[in-house]
């Protein structure tokens, strides 16, 4: 008996199944894709909206200047994360490696910068996180009573910054695409534009080396009790070396996604 019309063959149905790059699914498969998916989706909207709330928005009709302005927190996010980390090095060097005062004084600041945005009412998350961040570091330094202990957190921060943003570039998974991804409504379709997936391929490997730069010179300072020099150091390699990566990555991701004139 014939097979009812349009129902393949049993040796059509092998053929294809034999051939390269036409293999059925393997069970589990599909769902497997769908959980990548929405984790990265998930993790994408994440990203996205920190970076959205930093004002790093590629729809947003912002000049450079002005993002990475913005990405910096304007004079008071300025402020708030140079003052703390010179006022720890200014008062080591001159009370002589009093670390009860450095620190103080490095916590104090933190403590002012959150209460006046909390009495302004404005948004205190970054102080907070700062504040939080320099009361853990001053912890361990007096813990320990080592000077240098006061940046073994930072240390940390850049250990672990870095290995994501290498990790992300090497499995395709970039961060920074995934955020892209989210804040210009593609979701991970950007995964499928060879164009995109090079950039924000560079852009993470850009940001790992920035991590780890900071880590190969600061680590040893660190181990050699170097604590005025760690601390100067770390100063240089903050904004200075964050604000000019924000604006190559802002102008590469304008680039791959041009504005278009209502």
């Amino acid at each position: 008996m014939s097979a009812p019309e349009g129902t393949p063959r049993r040796d059509d149905r092998e053929s294809a199944a034999s051939r390269p790059g036409l293999e059925p699914p393997t069970a589990g498969s599909a769902s497997d894709r769908s959980a990548d998916v929405s984790a990265s989706e998930i993790l994408g909207q994440a990203l996205g909206g920190a970076a959205r709330r930093a004002g790093l928005d590629p729809a947003a009709d912002a000049s450079t200047g002005r993002a990475v302005w913005h990405a910096m927190g304007g004079w008071r996010g300025v402020a708030e994360s140079v003052l703390p980390g010179l006022a720890f090095v200014v008062l080591y060097t001159v009370s002589g490696q009093n670390l009860v005062l450095s620190l103080a004084g490095s916590v104090g600041l933190a403590v002012v910068f959150t209460v006046i945005r909390l009495l302004q009412r404005s948004p205190a998350g970054a102080a907070f996180g700062g504040l939080i961040a320099a009361g853990v570091a001053a912890a361990l330094a007096l813990f320990t009573g080592r000077g240098e202990d006061n940046f073994v957190p930072g240390l940390i921060t850049n250990a672990a910054y870095g290995t994501a943003f290498l990790v992300s570039a090497v499995v395709g998974w970039s961060i920074i695409g995934l955020a892209v991804g989210f804040l210009m409504n593609e979701g991970t379709a950007w995964r499928k534009d060879r164009r995109k997936r090079r950039v924000f391929f560079w852009l993470a490997i850009a940001w790992a080396a920035l991590f780890f730069v900071r880590l190969a010179v600061q680590y040893p300072l660190y181990l050699a009790g170097e604590v005025a020099t760690l601390g100067t150091l770390k100063l240089i390699m903050g904004l200075p070396l964050f604000a000019p990566l924000v604006a190559v990555t802002w102008l590469a991701v304008r680039a791959i996604y041009p504005r278009r004139d209502a």
